[in-house]
């Protein structure tokens, strides 16, 4: 008889301790995420629909729980709490937070809570890095990249990128904020490998100029209408997914992380849904692309659009959680569980 389960630890996991375990990991951590995208396009996930909490006095702002079980050979469940407040940024903080529950696949019970903007904006990049690579296989490497978007995004994109042996002759920059665009561009030349940097004040500019297009931006509805600002076949990732109106999408090669969750939520790919009543545009999904099964598409646009899976959070999150306790260095909260027996 295999003996009974026992109550685990529960461990708070603070921000420092999640960069300690990750920084200068890329290609380490481009590797869990790539390995979670196979669990669960093999179909060995739980991923049920991401919750949105909005405000009627606050309707830029929303918090979003994202429930998820990771199989495979390291499961694990939990649910990532995340918030997006942009008027946090002209306040001087962050606009995202987030905390991630790690729970016991056995017990049940809770693991660990762990502060996750870090984790959630590292498994964004390195989803971003690895649908780079991949898609770009065949293609040629795109030496000419345009952010569009200057916050924690693409910064973490720009970093997965460079660190996963990325280098590029001409970087663009453009932003709404002129101020927050010059901060970006003057971190990207501390950084170096970027070429020759242009602050771009007008959009089309950034998009034509660039055979790489990262959109990592807040926008709660589509502003980029024109397809023909596209016609040179850029790649774009589509990381903010809300960007680019359904002309431009259709006129795309469309790849996804899943495409029950890529559409819906009013995200481009949705609206595309609605004005053509089917879902004929979406070519195919990055696990078709990663197992062979699909070749991406020559002579058009490939928008790759990743909705943020639960169980990238989950696959990065253990990675620390494991991490930490394998070196001795977990915070445990001593006693947190207090009713442990059934008839006290």
């Amino acid at each position: 008889m295999p003996p009974a389960p026992r109550v685990p630890s529960f461990a708070v996991i603070p921000g420092a301790d999640v960069h300690r375990v990750l920084d200068g990991r890329h290609g380490e951590v481009v590797r869990l995420v790539e390995s979670a995208y196979r669990v669960h396009g093999d179909g060995d996930t739980v991923n049920p629909p991401s919750c949105f909490l909005r405000f009627p006095d606050r309707p830029d702002s929303r918090i979003i729980a994202l429930p998820a079980s990771l199989g495979g050979p390291a499961p694990l469940d939990g649910i990532k709490w995340i918030s997006s407040f942009p008027r946090n940024v002209a306040a001087g903080l962050p606009r995202a937070s987030a905390v991630l529950v790690l729970n016991d696949p056995v017990t049940g019970y809770p693991l660990a809570c762990m502060e996750s903007s870090i984790i959630s904006a590292a498994r964004t990049a390195a989803s971003a890095a690895l649908a780079a690579d991949r898609l770009t296989r065949g293609r040629g490497r795109p030496c000419r990249i345009g952010f569009f978007g200057t916050g924690l995004i693409a910064r973490f994109i720009h970093q997965y990128l460079v660190n996963t042996g990325w280098s590029f002759t001409g970087t663009g920059v453009y932003d709404l904020s002129a101020e927050h665009a010059r901060g970006f561009a003057e971190h990207l030349a501390r950084e170096g490998d970027n070429g020759t940097l242009t602050l771009h004040s007008d959009p089309e500019e950034l998009i034509r100029s660039s055979d790489l297009v990262v959109f990592a931006t807040v926008a709660p509805a589509p502003h980029v209408t024109d397809p023909g600002w596209f016609t040179h076949n850029p790649l774009v990732l589509h990381v903010s997914l809300r960007d680019l109106s359904p002309e431009v999408v259709l006129t795309a090669a469309n790849i996804v992380d899943d495409t029950d969750h890529c559409l819906r939520a009013g995200t481009s790919l949705h609206l595309a849904e609605q004005a053509t009543g089917n879902r004929d545009f979406v070519t195919g999904t990055l696990y078709d692309v990663l197992t062979g099964t699909l070749d991406v598409p020559h002579g058009r646009p490939v928008v790759f659009s990743p909705f943020g899976l639960g169980v990238l959070d989950l696959a990065v999150g253990g990675h620390v959680y494991d991490t930490l306790h394998a070196r001795g260095e977990l915070a445990v909260v001593d006693g947190f569980f207090h009713e442990t027996r059934r008839y006290g």
